[in-house]
């Protein structure tokens, strides 16, 4: 049923096609219908005030989805209303679990309003109490999950002003998307979930990301270039970030670690992380380059959380309190070329931190023209843990005990560093001078 809005936009209302607002009952072939019959003449799909559980929903080119607000829209936590597109020969492969909101091959797609998106993951997330009281490390998970969205090869997307709410996976995956604008959305995760990640441009170009509240456990925003999707859309660059508030157990902003393909022209500006385990992280794993990144004006905090113990899955977080983390070495168990990291510059930064700046390239992939500016970063400690170890998963030299220095430096060349960087005396036993390696060259430090 199609109501005209002042002559201009097309809207269907999931009530009339008989959606209940009961929060128990699987409104996904009603919900499907309205977008189906919006997809044939362009329009607005309405979500309005209530609970709606429901399947997966497949978003059609030229349909804004609307939560009105006080509506909350429900993803199913049963497997068998969940369709899983991995073997979808027009999709992305490797999409186990299936999503919640699906799109591919579409454009312009809209998701907007005041309401808000419920991943469940509640549901599925336990906390078995492996790291022996602190209460700090990964979440155990107990059940299906699946990821909230996951929109493919869509030009003209645009998200804007919803709230994503606990979920269980990867809240906001775009692959090979173009045209993008994420605008005013807040993502309120558990920030104990493992792999409950922000915004996810994978493959994407001309992405534009601000005025966004992410809380996670993952990172808030990780820019990839994942195997499938770069060998069908390419690079991922023209990107960015401004404007927004970062809170995660693990990188605010992370770069990599899947770079088959190339991330560039990237710029994350005028941002505040908040209790972060890494304010930004760049990592080459898999032969592609990083490069032409710019990072400036970034105000917080970084900190170290409690490990789990004894547990094979998701035992730990990645990150131990650095401000910047720039790694380019071999995956476990891999000894192919990791790739290039260059052209990388941080100006204005003003952060507390628990651990090293840390750059550490290898010697078939040294890091090459940093530049660090204009910044003061101040040494202390902030939670419950000591420093003493390097952080360098996923690699074959994983987690291992090391002294730290305020700068470490191995396989760098050219490297520029100015600025005040002070140690707090809670943290004058642990954290000491540079530490520059004989395999580094070109390094200037004015401290």
């Amino acid at each position: 049923m199609t109501a005209d809005r002042g002559g201009y936009e097309m809207q269907y209302n999931i009530l009339d096609y008989g959606a209940l607002a009961d929060g128990t009952t699987n409104n996904q072939k009603q919900i499907q219908a309205a977008i189906e019959d919006c997809a044939k003449t362009g329009g607005r799909v309405v979500v309005p005030p209530g609970r709606f559980l429901s399947g997966t929903l497949r978003l059609q080119s030229d349909v804004e989805l609307y939560l009105e607000k006080g509506s909350v829209l429900i993803a199913s936590n049963k497997p068998e209303d969940i369709i899983n597109f991995s073997h979808d020969k027009d999709s992305m492969d490797g999409i186990e679990n299936g999503c919640f909101l699906y799109a591919c091959h579409a454009r312009n797609i809209t998701i907007d309003g005041e309401g808000t998106i419920d991943g469940q993951g509640r549901n599925v997330y336990v906390d078995d109490d492996a790291d022996e009281g602190f209460h700090e490390c990964p979440l155990a998970i107990a059940g299906f999950r699946t990821r909230t969205s996951y929109l493919e090869d869509v030009d003209g997307l645009q998200v804007k002003g919803i709230t994503f709410y606990d979920a269980c996976f990867w809240t906001l995956h775009m692959a090979g998307c173009k045209n993008v604008l994420v605008d005013g959305i807040r993502i309120l995760n558990n920030d104990r979930g493992p792999n409950n990640d922000g915004i996810d441009p994978d493959g994407c170009r001309n992405v534009i990301i601000r005025n966004c509240l992410i809380e996670s456990g993952d990172d808030s925003i990780v820019l990839k270039a994942t195997r499938p999707v770069w060998e069908k859309y390419g690079s991922c660059e023209n990107v960015v970030i401004t404007d927004c508030i970062l809170h995660s157990r693990d990188s605010a902003l992370k770069i990599g670690t899947e770079t088959y393909g190339d991330i560039r022209n990237v710029i994350f500006a005028d941002c505040i992380v908040r209790d972060c385990s890494r304010a930004v992280g760049i990592w080459v794993r898999d032969g592609g380059t990083v490069e032409d990144i710019q990072v400036h004006h970034i105000a917080g905090n970084t900190r170290r959380y409690a490990d789990g113990v004894n547990r094979t899955f998701a035992p730990r977080w990645w990150g131990k309190g650095e401000p910047l983390f720039l790694s380019a070495s071999y995956r476990n168990g891999e000894k192919k070329y990791p790739g290039k990291i260059r052209g990388i510059t941080f100006d204005h930064i003003r952060l507390y931190a628990e651990s090293a700046l840390f750059i550490a390239g290898e010697e078939d992939a040294v890091i090459e023209d940093i530049r660090i500016s204009d910044s003061r970063i101040t040494w202390k400690k902030q939670g419950g843990h000591n420093p003493g170890v390097f952080d360098e998963q996923p690699s074959v030299r994983d987690v291992y005990e090391h002294r730290i220095p305020w700068l470490y430096a191995r396989y760098v060349k050219g490297l520029a560093v100015e600025g005040r960087y002070e140690i707090d005396p809670s943290l004058e036993a642990y954290v000491d001078r540079e530490e520059i390696l004989e395999e580094s060259s070109g390094i200037s430090v004015k401290r």
